[in-house]
């Protein structure tokens, strides 16, 4: 009766240490995980940062480029303008 003591107590044991050691494993691999989602978070966050630069050049590219189109068709038209003003107070 003794030995089945010794038995049970011993396999008592042997199931704490492994619950135990199980909940180290699965501790050490959720940290890990969390440095993986860390890491994966901070990767998304530049490659949003290097898009939304590459974005806002090129915008700024086209509304300079609008830009002038548009300065040199306003001078364009101010100057066809101004030519007929002067073509009707020349004197015949």
């Amino acid at each position: 009766m003794n030995f089945r003591k010794t038995v049970v107590t011993l396999g008592l044991v042997a199931g704490m240490v492994g619950a135990s050691i199980g909940a180290i494993a699965q501790d050490s691999s959720a940290k890990q995980d969390m440095k993986n989602a860390g890491q994966d978070t901070k990767n998304a966050a530049k490659d949003t940062g290097s898009a939304t630069k590459k974005t806002a050049k090129k915008t700024g590219h086209e509304v300079k480029k609008t830009t002038k189109k548009a300065t040199n068709k306003t001078a364009q038209k101010t100057k066809e303008g101004s030519q007929k003003v002067e073509d009707k107070t020349q004197p015949q």
